[in-house]
Order: C-alpha cells, then structure tokens, then sequence
C-alpha cells in the first residue's frame, strides 16, 4: 500500500513520515524535487543523519549537484524504485511538498503539450476575430464554455495550440484528462498537512535563519561552480550566491529567504489543496504522537 504525506515546506512532513514508517514498519520515499541532490541538505532540509536511521529512506541526496532533473525523471526512478520494494510487501510513504512531481507520479504526464514555436508564432499574426472564428469552428464546446475568455487573444493561441497539437478539440482532450484523474484519484490515499498561516510563517522563519547559521551559505559557496540550472532553482540558492558576491548583507538574505518561502509555501497550499485526493490534516496545536494518530485515521490503516 502506498500512503502520500504531502504540505507546505517547514510543515512537518519528515518527522510525521519518520514515525509513522516506524509505526507501521514502511519505507520513505523522497518527493521533493531538490532533496534529490547531493551536497545541500541543509539549504533542501533534508533529514539528518540520526533522522535516516530510524527509518528506511530512498531517493534522497543521490543526484549529483551537477545533473538536471524533473519530474518525468523523478517519475521514471520513484516507479523503479517502488517495483524494487514490492517485494519486501512493507508500506511505501511518498513525503514530499513538490506538487509537480507527486502529478507525474500518482497521474503521469498531462496530455496537454507544451507550445510550439512556430505555430504559436503563425498564430500570433491572426487578428482576435480570425482565432475565434476557427476556435468557434474547431472545438465550439471550448469556445462556447462561459469560462472561457474568448476575447483574450493569448487564450484563443493556447486552446488553438492544443486543438491543432493533438488533432483533438481542447475540451475533449480536458474531458478525457478529467475523467483519468477521477478515476485514479478514488485508487490514492494522501493526506497534506494544514497549519494556520501566522504559525507556519513563524516556523518558516526559524528554519531561514537555521539554514544560514547552520551551513547553507557554506553548501552555496562549494557547489556554485558545478550546480545545474535546476539546483539553483533550490529557494535560497540564487539569494545566497547574492550574499557570497556581496550584493546584499546576511540580514537581507535571510529576510528575503523569509518572504519567498512564504510565497512558495502559499502556492504549495494552493496545489494542494486543489488535489481532491488529498485529506487535510489539521496540525495546530497538536504534538508528533497526535499527528500520527490523525495520518493513521485519515489513511484507515
């Protein structure tokens, strides 16, 4: 049985996944995209030494700083690794707040392509009433739908991209994605971890100033010449190469740190949140025992 512990960053996601695999007997595997990679497990808050021994972890620091990485990657080695431990017949947590990379892997990819250049191009030079008038005539259900902006020029280009991409009208091709989704989803059991935002801010702040006192400006400075374009895009990275070229002061780093941790932890909540899969789980005021009996009554183990 696979079980999903998923939040905001500075949730609580490792130390719930570390008890509960203790509880049940499971494995933990990694689902946040830069906890990947070698050499950062402070700037990523990876678990700790002491915090890997309790439990068995996988898909954690194994990726070399210098490697790109995504989620049809991450998708591809989490589903070896899960074939791998089948064996074993022990629970699986998946733990992780990169939303992402948990689509890819419960879901698969998105049937809807990404935009094509050229065509997006040639599409550009049509006037608004042309790109309605084949909208209208391609996929009328689409442009018909009164969610549908059909006045706002970059819309039409996209549902127009899809419609000539796939050969198949926008909303048949969203239809047969909702309909795959519905009946996946009722196949899952995920929870995500739900903290009111003034406490999870707060929490968001110690772990800022932990990092920059504990080693993350020193895991910058020795990986900066080798990290891959993805590695950097690890929050803090960028701000911390900042702080190393002496464009702002430590005070500053750790305050912005502070600012796009929040953003990122609000878009976190709102991924979530929309994932009909997942059951939230109330944190506030409750202690680690509390939290696993509340994961165990919301996965009915």
């Amino acid at each position: 049985m696979n079980f999903y512990i998923c939040g905001p960053t500075a949730s609580g996601k490792s130390s719930l996944a570390i008890a509960l695999a203790n509880k049940i007997n499971g494995h933990i595997i990694n689902a946040d995209a830069y906890q990947v990679y070698q050499g950062l497990p402070i700037l990523t808050s990876c678990p700790s030494l002491a915090e890997y021994a309790q439990a068995p972890h996988h898909l954690y620091e194994f990726l070399s700083i210098s490697e790109e990485f995504n989620a049809a990657k991450y998708r591809q080695l989490a589903l070896a690794k899960v074939k791998g431990l089948q064996s074993s017949d022990k629970p699986i947590i998946f733990v992780g707040g990169s939303g992402l990379y948990l689509k890819f892997l419960t879901h698969g990819p998105s049937p809807i392509p990404a935009g094509d250049q050229q065509l997006r191009a040639e599409l550009e030079t049509r006037s608004i009433e042309e790109l309605q008038a084949q909208l209208e005539k391609i996929d009328p259900q689409s442009y018909n739908n009164s969610n549908f902006n059909r006045h706002n020029k970059r819309y039409l280009i996209r549902a127009l991209e899809i419609c000539l991409m796939t050969g198949q009208p926008m909303s048949q091709v969203k239809n047969t994605w909702q309909q795959k989704e519905e009946s996946i989803n009722k196949k899952l059991n995920g929870i995500y971890l739900n903290w009111e935002t003034p406490v999870l801010n707060n929490k968001i702040n110690q772990r800022s100033q932990f990092m920059l006192e504990q080693g993350a400006i020193e895991e910058v400075r020795q990986s900066r010449a080798q990290a891959s374009q993805t590695c950097r895009k690890a929050i803090g990275y960028e701000l911390i190469e900042q702080l190393l070229d002496g464009n702002i002061t430590q005070e500053e780093c750790q305050e912005t740190l502070n600012i796009r941790t929040r953003q990122y932890a609000k878009r976190q909540r709102t991924w979530f949140r929309k994932e009909k899969w997942l059951k939230p789980i109330n944190m506030q005021n409750t202690n680690l025992d509390e939290q696993v009996k509340l994961a165990i009554q919301a996965f009915q183990i």
